[in-house]
């Protein structure tokens, strides 16, 4: 089965999630464009956006429609040539609306698991829960020997996937970031069952995404995981440190403008952590924790803040939850008090910890100077961190630590066999997390 005929037949289950939605976007769009090859011409291809709800589906239709036209509109020229044969598509808006309805036409949303039986791959990006995966993929296995499952999964293991649902090796690990279709990363998770034509194909779709693959081995948490779940408990564990001196609250606050502005990141740890979601951190460390006897990936304040109903996320229209921090209009104002069971406004105490914190380096630009600066990124980051590490303030003591830990967790990704080398760990950061310079990295390490 070559490349075209796999993808004449794919489903995606979790279609109407976060993660599947952006999934179906872009496979939808893959597909599309190979039936309109004229090799494919009168083929039929069917792609099954399976998820439990009705109401999520109907989203997910209007969501793709909506993405779909404005992609259609960046590429007029390339659907004239796709569609050089209908002398009836004359205006671009005319080829646009047409290449709408060829995606669309190929979506079928339903509610049943079973339309996945006849699929050749099966895309999954349900919740990471270990039975219900492997419940959901032996049935279609059962029904569908054949078919090849990209798992989503950001943390568990795939060869545990792979043998509990007996898959004889059908099965990789094809982790999408978020938000799939603007996220230019995909880890890709293989193991020693899994077929070169299914690695080789995993690479070609990749590829045809525009996607920037790289390579994990197969242990819990993969590389983006591996190091974000430790970072977060570093800066966890340095607010437990500094309550001791400062409140909650300023602690937080601290720790967060010290991975961020200190570190030239583009959001601080307990944003990350808030993007992210407080329940999903916390539910990846429960996943990631068993497979790792000689670490403790557990935070009690995590747990805290889980039982207090502080959970994080995003709303469906994409604008952040309260977590850690309150946000208005995307940026955090006050910060959460577990003592008192409410947010307290930044601008009551954040003077006076920025004044214990002491000055940035004089040359500090704004991360996104730094990232998005031409050519001249490398020469800014190391005048920076050379004039941060000559420093001996809170703040540059605080950073310092914090960029030593970073680039230990990415040491350890390496010696672990989790990740092949150095450069992968890095553009695992660089381009998932947005980072302007991987952890392992030589600043302020001598």
């Amino acid at each position: 089965m070559n490349y075209d005929e796999r993808l004449q037949n794919v489903s995606v289950l979790g279609a109407a999630g976060k993660m599947g939605s952006g999934i179906l976007l872009l496979t939808a769009v893959e597909m599309a464009d190979l039936s309109l090859k004229p090799e494919n011409k009168g083929k039929t291809f069917c792609l099954n956006a399976i998820d439990v709800s009705h109401a999520g589906l109907a989203g997910l239709m209007k969501y793709l429609k909506a993405q779909v036209a404005k992609m259609a509109e960046k590429k007029t020229v390339l659907l004239r040539q796709m569609y050089a044969d209908r002398a009836d598509l004359i205006e671009n808006e005319d080829v646009i609306n047409e290449y709408v309805f060829d995606v669309m036409n190929i979506v079928r949303p339903v509610t049943t698991i079973e339309s996945a039986y006849d699929s050749n791959l099966v895309f999954e990006a349900i919740i990471e829960n270990l039975d219900l995966k492997t419940k959901i993929f032996s049935q279609i296995h059962e029904k569908n020997p054949n078919a090849w499952f990209f798992t989503n999964t950001s943390s568990i293991p795939i060869h545990i996937l792979d043998e509990k649902a007996g898959l004889n090796g059908n099965i990789l690990g094809f982790h999408f970031y978020n938000p799939p279709a603007v996220q230019r990363l995909v880890e890709l998770i293989t193991t020693k069952t899994n077929s070169s034509e299914m690695i080789d194909f995993a690479n070609a779709y990749a590829k045809s995404l525009k996607k920037i693959v790289v390579p994990s081995n197969d242990y819990a948490g993969f590389i983006g995981n591996g190091h974000f779940m430790r970072d977060a408990l570093h800066g966890i564990k340095e607010v437990e440190k500094l309550s001791k001196e400062l409140s909650f609250v300023e602690a937080v606050y601290t720790i967060n403008k010290v991975s961020q502005d200190f570190l030239v990141r583009p959001m601080g740890i307990f944003q990350l952590i808030d993007y992210v979601g407080i329940d999903v951190v916390r539910f990846i460390m429960q996943v990631m924790n068993p497979h790792l006897p000689e670490e403790d990936l557990h935070s009690d304040l995590l747990d805290k803040l889980f039982e207090m109903g502080v959970k994080g996320g995003q709303n469906s229209d994409g604008s952040q939850k309260d977590g850690f921090l309150k946000y208005e209009r995307g940026k955090p104002v006050a910060v959460f008090s577990p003592g008192i069971k409410d947010y307290v406004e930044i601008d009551s105490f954040s003077k006076t910890c920025d004044e214990k914190l002491g000055t940035l380096p004089a040359s500090w630009k704004p991360w996104k100077i730094v990232n998005f600066s031409r050519g001249g990124k490398e020469s800014m980051l190391q005048t920076y961190f050379n004039e941060l590490a000559s420093m001996d303030t809170p703040g540059a003591k605080l950073a310092k630590a914090y960029n030593k830990r970073s680039n230990e967790i990415g040491n350890f990704l390496v010696s672990s066999k989790v990740a092949n080398n150095a450069e992968d760990v890095n553009t695992v950061m660089l381009t998932g997390f947005f980072h302007s310079y991987g952890p392992i990295n030589n600043y302020m390490q001598n």
